[in-house]
């Protein structure tokens, strides 16, 4: 599971499969991840989308205005509850 700056992911499909492979890195390796626990998770996904514009920045892409921001923040609600 790699998402280089370069990376991108195009569809709703594309994004399953990441999730999925990001849920598979973390079964095998969580113990290595900064963030083992989903109250750091978690903090640590606000902080990254709050700071994201200095990424975007420092790689030379353009922040995604277009995005569907929504979508998203049902999919990470609905997580709380979806068996």
């Amino acid at each position: 599971m790699s998402l280089t700056p370069d990376s991108e992911v195009r569809s709703r499909d594309e994004l399953v499969t990441f999730v999925r492979e990001l849920h598979q890195d973390y079964l095998r390796r969580g113990h290595e991840w900064e963030n083992q626990s989903l109250d750091h998770f978690l903090e640590a996904l606000a902080a990254w989308m709050d700071d994201s514009p200095g990424w975007y920045r420092n790689f030379e892409k353009k922040l995604p205005e277009e995005g569907d921001w929504t979508f998203l923040a049902r999919a990470l609600q609905a997580a709380t509850v979806y068996e």
